[in-house]
């Protein structure tokens, strides 16, 4: 019996210090914004908006103002580099999962500050 318990202690311990270490290795520079967040800070204002899908996605449909810059195109890093590191760069793909990926090369590449729009332009309305 005490064998048991403690072994759910254990469990129990180890999923609270899993959650502990995911949610403090996340980045000062990316921020993840709901859907109502990036359009507020992104509506009828002068923001670097990237769209990271492919150019065919972004022709079918985009946030108005978004510029193109396709994560899986050889160009990815040079059309990056045009922009201007330290002023915020918002992105955002089809589901969120392309620029979460983008997010992380831009942090690389010495961006300040990159806020990725949650679950993608799926979820923006």
């Amino acid at each position: 019996m005490k064998i048991i318990l403690f072994m759910k202690i254990i469990v129990i311990l180890s999923f609270i210090t899993s959650l502990i270490a995911c949610n403090g290795s996340q980045s000062d520079t990316v921020k993840v914004l709901t859907p109502k967040e990036f359009k507020e800070q992104v509506d009828n204002k002068q923001v670097q908006l990237i769209d990271v899908r492919t150019p065919k996605e972004y022709n079918s449909g985009h946030i108005n103002g978004a510029r193109n810059i396709d994560f899986n195109s050889n160009s990815f890093g040079i059309e990056f580099n045009k922009l201007n590191k330290d002023e915020p760069v918002y992105i955002y793909c089809r589901s969120g999962v392309r620029s979460g990926e983008a997010s992380k090369k831009l942090e690389t590449m010495g961006f300040k500050e990159i806020y990725d729009l949650k679950g993608g332009i799926l979820n923006y309305k």
